[in-house]
């Protein structure tokens, strides 16, 4: 999403040296390279996200560097959830078997798996209650290209984003996305049966959106300061053209835009509140974009939430039957698994 020059450092590691330089002991230049040591005056050439994703320590000849912070490696939960969304479709596609591309072009298995494995679907979310539909979607996709293209973007965006704000954090943002993300589905497009993680994915992109809006108080004195200030600069360039891109391809036959659109704003509520209370300094800044953080998130959930359960949510009765429902389609139809399909998104 994002690329030039730059190293990244976890907290232990930067703490760690620190220390070390306090008590004479430096054996690494954490910071900066011998020449820009010297000369002070020059500006410096801040590095940036995608290349700190790729490098490691500094090696000690390294002429001139500039290090950005992160709170840890690796960003774990992203390569967990992305190999459990492997591990789930390469488990359906050998119970259900691989659909022919003109059933699903996705080259997936048959499309009546999905509803039964946990999709989003309106019939047994309201009538039956299955809450735990609002999250098990983000772990289903249609196919290979459809959860290659999700996890892509979840390992290479949305990893970085668990390195900066670590696991917790992170797991938030996915999970109250993830939510959002099938609420406004069901409220919008009842009448789709929806799967994919691009929903919580969209929620890590506002969720960066609320971090440089909330951060916008916070000063810039050190050079560790200078440096975050300009990978979040150019991370919200990337976050705003990938929205963009993600939200054209909404409105494409068969991709559920609510479920995009819930989860960015889910995750820029959820962001907002967990950025402004992570700001360095108690200032007037960080209470009025704590306000507003659970102002959003109090008003954002409650109106979909109620016109969810106000009985005005009208979807197709059919949707119960989703192999019967498939069958209409398709002439030559086979309920291999005997369970439903949906939307990707």
């Amino acid at each position: 999403m994002t690329s030039s020059s730059g190293n990244y450092y976890n907290q232990d590691q930067y703490d760690d040296e620190e220390s070390s330089r306090g008590n004479g002991k430096s054996e690494r230049k954490w910071y900066q390279s011998k020449k820009a040591e010297s000369s002070r005056t020059q500006t410096p050439n801040y590095g940036t996200s995608s290349n700190a994703n790729q490098q490691g320590l500094l090696s000690e000849d390294e002429e001139e560097t500039q290090i950005y912070v992160v709170k840890q490696r690796y960003g774990v939960l992203s390569i967990l959830f992305s190999v459990a969304q492997t591990v789930v479709l390469i488990v359906m596609m050998i119970q259900c078997g691989v659909a022919p591309l003109n059933i699903n072009p996705m080259i997936g298995p048959y499309p009546d798996a999905l509803s039964e494995w946990g999709a989003k679907n309106a019939v047994f979310i309201l009538d039956d209650g299955e809450w735990w539909r609002f999250i098990t979607p983000i772990f289903l996709h249609a196919g290979v290209i459809h959860l290659a293209s999700n996890v892509f973007i979840q390992l290479e965006t949305g990893a970085f984003f668990e390195r900066e704000w670590g696991s917790i954090t992170w797991l938030i943002v996915y999970l109250v996305s993830a939510v959002g993300s099938s609420a406004l589905s069901v409220v919008a497009m009842p009448d789709a049966i929806s799967v994919g993680s691009s929903g919580a994915v969209m929620g890590l992109f506002g969720a960066k959106g609320a971090e440089v809006i909330a951060r916008c108080c916070e000063s810039n004195k050190t050079d560790q300061d200078h440096v975050a200030y300009q990978v979040r600069k150019e991370q919200c360039a990337g976050v705003m053209c990938s929205v963009t891109i993600v939200m054209l391809f909404s409105f494409i036959p068969y991709v559920d835009w609510a479920a995009h659109l819930g989860g960015l704003l889910a995750g820029f509520c959820a962001g907002m509140i967990l950025f402004a209370i992570d700001l360095k300094r108690a200032c007037l800044s960080k209470f009025f974009w704590l306000l507003v953080g659970v102002a959003l998130t109090v008003v954002y959930f409650v109106v979909v939430f109620q016109r969810m359960y106000s009985g005005n949510v009208e979807y197709a009765e059919e949707l119960r039957d989703v192999c019967g429902y498939y069958k209409q389609f398709f002439d030559d139809y086979e309920c291999k698994c005997q369970l439903g399909e949906g939307n990707q998104h």
